[in-house]
């Protein structure tokens, strides 16, 4: 049974939360006002960041290790910042025990396919470059940043880069087609994301590439060879085919997957944390996942 905090989490998002079919600087101010008021624990450290001319943050708990856990955020491809959501990322590098890289790569409409996948990389090897080998690199992203964070895999693998060791995907946004079943079907359980507020910033994104091209749309990708994988979704979020389809996909290539799929749970419920006890839960769950891989279990 879920928490009673979801209840008045879920009521506060369905009132108060962006319209995502509205232009992107008006949706763009309304999302990071909303994330600005999560708040970032007093013991982690902040600073500034270049990975490779990719701008972000460094966040840092008082005994993070120099293992580096890169950070996707999400937001469509067109809204969302590492500094909004500095405390997901901060904390998920907490829990796995490694430094946080959160990055700001481009966004669209201004900067669309394929520049995220190109700063995403850029970003990657900045860690390499800092004498941090992929085996002490894990990479981690939320919703749009899920389906980043495959898209760069599959990029680093198709380039012949060395790979990191584990990624985690938090209800990830892999099929910009948006046409998987409960993009329609669980519409009256998400309290924040819609069909139509995809397909507006999904179209933003493309700028008139194939939604089904595996590098925009990852679950068409072919996943031979990748690291192991954590799929984290929500049961009543319009993407929980997504995570489905992603975890298929992978297993069949033979990649190490987990599904976890949260009874009850919408969309990146990790990033309320802070009065969730399901998403303290999660990021317990997914730091778990993460510290095996980089030899810490």
């Amino acid at each position: 049974m879920a928490s009673a905090e979801l209840a008045g989490l879920i009521e506060g998002l369905r009132a108060n939360g962006p319209d995502l079919t509205a232009p992107p600087e008006e949706v763009r101010a309304a999302f990071e006002a909303m994330l600005a008021t999560i708040p970032f624990a007093e013991d982690l450290s902040s600073e500034p960041v270049d990975l490779g001319g990719v701008t972000g943050f460094r966040f840092a708990s008082p005994h993070a290790a120099a293992d580096a856990l890169l950070y996707l955020h999400g937001g469509a491809y067109v809204i969302g910042s590492a500094t909004s959501y500095r405390s997901l990322a901060a904390e998920l590098g907490r829990a796995c025990g490694a430094t946080t890289y959160a990055i700001d790569y481009r966004l669209a409409p201004e900067h669309p396919f394929p520049a995220a996948i190109e700063d995403a990389a850029a970003a990657y090897r900045g860690l390499l470059a800092r004498g941090i080998a992929p085996e002490r690199i894990v990479i981690a992203g939320d919703s749009a940043g899920g389906g980043l964070a495959l898209a760069l895999l599959t990029a680093l693998r198709d380039a012949g880069d060395a790979l990191p060791a584990a990624a985690l995907l938090i209800s990830p946004w892999a099929d910009l087609s948006c046409s998987a079943g409960t993009i329609t079907s669980k519409t009256a359980e998400d309290p924040t994301l819609t069909a139509d507020g995809l397909r507006v910033n999904a179209a933003l994104y493309l700028n008139g590439a194939d939604p089904r091209a595996p590098a925009a749309s990852p679950v068409f990708a072919d996943f031979k060879g990748l690291p192991p994988l954590l799929v984290q979704v929500g049961s009543a979020e319009i993407l929980l085919d997504d995570a489905v389809a992603v975890a298929r996909a992978a297993g069949h290539a033979g990649v190490a997957v987990q599904l976890a799929i949260w009874p009850e749970m919408i969309h990146v419920w990790h990033a309320f944390a802070f009065m969730l006890p399901e998403g303290r839960a999660a990021i317990a769950q997914a730091g778990a996942f993460l510290a095996g891989h980089l030899g810490k279990s």
